[in-house]
């Protein structure tokens, strides 16, 4: 009963807050049509990733509230550690992969009393609902397929830039996203895939952390190196992500292995109980195992992603890279997309980016 009263006491203030008189019609990655004001000074960002492209936008300014999940796991997430007045501000819900198309917490919404809320995965229907009772715009926003690179993040950076006044931001930052692209494609396009090494990226997460098992088909750093993702041999079942056997792993016997910042410490683990599993790989044997940081952390952190992208281009092809320092890029990356250079950071939690792992030396 309580609960019912203090919503309904919530909404009743809600309804009291003056509105903007101007106002912009928008329709956002659901295909809904949402009117929202043309300067909304009070957000909240709900789902994978959202938060992210806001930051991005250089609008973290405007945030009002955030998930708990963004306060207890900070360390992968270029764009928190980048803004640490992000911690201070009251918790809008839970957060996390269980909160993924689901109402958030609304009397914590109304409490943060936001002119908008930008949510991710939110199904239209659902968006819709939590639009009509707390009687807040909710525009969806998508980074596309899960732990992949979807140019359905670019129609979402524009979307919220033109709702933001940041179109100028948004189309420098898609810029500057393909300009990454092109410069590793430069370098590596002739190589050929099937002329270079079989390579194998472990520990990628999904849902949470994982062992050396677990992979992608479609690999960001992989990809944008034209490099040969041995993975891709491997059948999958739902999306990109795949869960590779032992037995399948000794038979595809990559040349060169990179292991996810996210699974790094599973791995490690694994590797001190079952050492003759990891020795018979060819990749394990000659020392050829490579860190990299965590990209896929609440869902794709496309700064990481190019960093770890650079790292891999310089393992496999030294010779294009020989111009490129690692930190300084990974710095160049987050200080242009966070605002601040935060590599040393990342770097107290996963170690140097492109290191042979630790755990075989």
């Amino acid at each position: 009963m309580r609960f019912k009263f203090s919503l309904v006491f919530l909404m009743i203030l809600g309804l009291c807050f003056p509105a903007s008189a101007a106002s912009m019609s928008v329709t956002d990655i659901a295909g809904r049509r949402v009117t929202v004001s043309e300067h909304p000074a009070r957000i909240i960002c709900v789902g994978p990733g959202a938060l992210r492209l806001i930051v991005y936008l250089e609008s973290q300014d405007r945030i009002v509230g955030v998930e708990s999940m963004e306060k207890r796991h900070a360390s992968g997430r270029p764009y928190w550690l980048a803004h640490p007045q992000l911690r201070t501000l009251p918790v809008i819900g839970p957060g996390g992969p269980g909160a993924i198309n689901k109402k958030p917490d609304m009397e914590a919404v109304l409490r943060a009393a936001p002119d908008l809320i930008f949510a991710t995965y939110l199904d239209a229907r659902l968006a819709d609902e939590v639009s009509a009772i707390l009687n807040i715009p909710v525009v969806v926003l998508s980074y596309g397929e899960l732990a992949v690179f979807d140019t359905t993040v670019y129609e979402s950076l524009t979307l919220a830039g033109t709702i933001l006044d940041r179109n100028a931001r948004a189309d420098a930052v898609i810029a500057f996203i393909e300009g990454v692209r092109a410069d590793l494609s430069r370098r590596t396009r002739d190589a050929g895939a099937d002329a270079g090494p079989g390579v194998f990226v472990g520990g990628i997460g999904h849902r949470g952390a994982h062992g050396i098992e677990s992979t992608q088909r479609d690999y960001i750093p992989l990809d944008w190196n034209h490099a040969a993702n041995v993975a891709r041999q491997v059948q999958a079942t739902l999306g990109s992500h795949v869960l590779v056997d032992k037995e399948m792993l000794l038979g595809l016997d990559p040349d060169l292995i990179f292991i996810d910042g996210g699974g790094l410490a599973l791995v490690s683990e694994d590797f001190r109980k079952k050492p003759d599993f990891y020795t018979a790989l060819t990749a394990f044997r000659k020392k050829k195992v490579y860190t990299l940081l965590p990209f896929n952390f609440y869902t794709t952190n496309i700064g990481t992603a190019m960093a770890d992208a650079y790292a891999i281009g310089k393992t496999i092809y030294p010779a294009r890279f020989t111009d490129v320092d690692l930190a300084a890029k990974a710095d160049e990356i987050y200080t242009f997309l966070v605002g601040h250079p935060v590599y040393a950071k990342m770097r107290l939690t996963y170690g140097e980016l492109g290191q042979v792992a630790p755990f075989i030396e």
